[in-house]
């Protein structure tokens, strides 16, 4: 075996120890994305039920969360009391739906969600309902004792479209 084949050897079994198990990894398993998506869909029912222990039992105890209009929580239980009060007031007659758009996994145990939303029915601080929201809601998840639990939850409204211009 000369130098260059040697070289080759060297490089080959570098790749297959360091970058092919994180190839592996960012592919996930279709299991593992299937019960992904089958938490996201336990979230829109939740929501959709206005149930605020069912979509607090979705999160890690020590979750991260912030709404559409920016509010944040820490932990599951403050994420349980926040759908509680908005359960009873600005969200009491709202339904969502959750559309995964994409799941992106970083090793077997951890994965990033992107989801597109929409919310109907909200009302705003003087009653008045407010227009449908359409925006995204981006997760992080960990695998946690055999479950996909929400560990940073965002969401955003997406811009209004551009007026068009005045002719």
């Amino acid at each position: 075996m000369n130098s260059r084949q040697a070289t080759m050897i060297v490089v080959a079994t570098a790749y297959l120890a360091f970058a092919a198990p994180s190839l592996r990894a960012q592919n996930g398993s279709a299991a593992d994305a299937a019960a992904i998506k089958q938490t996201v869909a336990m979230y829109t029912e939740g929501f959709n039920a206005h149930d605020p222990h069912a979509i607090a039992s979705l999160f890690a105890e020590d979750a991260d969360f912030t709404n559409l209009r920016g509010a944040s929580r820490k932990g599951r239980a403050d994420i349980q009391a926040n759908f509680e009060a908005l359960f009873n007031g600005a969200l009491k007659a709202a339904a969502r739906t959750d559309s995964v758009r994409n799941v992106r996994f970083f090793t077997p145990n951890l994965a990033q969600v992107d989801t597109d939303v929409t919310i109907a029915g909200a009302r705003a601080p003087n009653g008045a309902e407010n227009p449908l929201r359409k925006g995204l809601m981006s997760l992080i998840m960990n695998k946690q004792g055999g479950q996909w639990k929400i560990v940073v939850f965002h969401e955003l409204d997406y811009p209004e479209p551009a007026a068009p211009a005045a002719k």
